[in-house]
């Protein structure tokens, strides 16, 4: 058994001339560890929806590869899955899923239509995603498969009925990929971040408290990833607060969110 603090994955410390591909990579956490990846010397492979913002990041940063995508569309994931292949010559070192969507939303304000745009992009992106990529990260050995999760994952958030199910879905899904992964030595990590400073973020109404930007939340999830860490949560000052309220039983749990947020 692994001691306590001890890599849970193989160390992803040297990334000279190494591939990622980062899906999300337009904006915010994704676009900010994909410039992260590549000031480290990693080859850098970026996608997402907004074609225009992925060839500037591709000027920006030389040697890197736009391929846009729409992860809710599978023969695009896996087109691009294969021409990220044919890039690195094999399996990229590490595949990112980043890709997001989010609006607040309660119970008495249901609307379907968000509920199953959140699904799609948020957990149904990632399913293919895994279903272009686990043969080939199987066939090789190794590579790291990481997924942008959210602290919103734990337990359930006033505003959040339609983001929170999704992100509590890929940690559950991120334990059970690390658990028939690791012995073929393929990494897999889940990255729940705080409030950071995104587009997505742009939405909440309400004060943020511990926001950070996309850059720190880049370097956290990088030195994670030079931990071996399984979970990466950032910044500790809030996620370690939130990590505790999923410890608490239900009774206080409720009473302790309606104290803080006047829900």
């Amino acid at each position: 058994m692994p001691l306590p603090g001890a890599p849970l994955n193989p160390p992803l410390r040297d990334w000279q001339g190494r591939w990622a591909w980062v899906v999300g990579a337009s904006s915010g956490i994704g676009r900010a560890t994909a410039a992260a990846l590549h000031a480290a010397g990693a080859r850098v492979i970026v996608s997402a929806r907004q074609a225009g913002a992925l060839d500037a990041f591709a000027q920006e940063h030389a040697g890197s590869i736009a391929l846009p995508l729409d992860v809710t569309d599978l023969q695009a994931v896996h087109a691009a899955a294969q021409a990220a292949r044919a890039h690195a010559g094999g399996a990229p070192a590490l595949v990112m899923y980043c890709a997001g969507h989010y609006r607040p939303q309660r119970a008495t304000e249901f609307d379907l239509t968000e509920m199953q745009r959140h699904l799609a992009v948020n957990y149904g992106g990632v399913l293919h995603l895994l279903d272009a990529v686990l043969p080939m990260l199987a066939t090789a050995g190794g590579g790291h498969l990481s997924l942008v999760g959210s602290v919103a994952g734990y337990r359930g958030l006033p505003l959040s009925l339609a983001y929170g199910p999704t992100k509590a879905a890929l940690n559950n899904l991120a334990e059970s990929l690390y658990l028939d992964l690791h012995p073929l030595g393929v990494g897999v990590s889940i990255v729940n971040p705080g409030f950071v400073e995104t587009p997505l973020t742009a939405h909440n109404a309400f004060p943020m408290p511990a926001l950070i930007s996309p850059e720190e939340a880049a370097g956290h999830i990088l030195r994670g990833w030079a931990r071996g860490r399984f979970e990466m949560n950032f910044p500790r000052r809030f996620t370690a607060w939130m990590r505790l309220l999923r410890c608490l039983p239900d009774a206080c749990y409720f009473a302790a969110v309606r104290r803080a947020t006047g829900a």
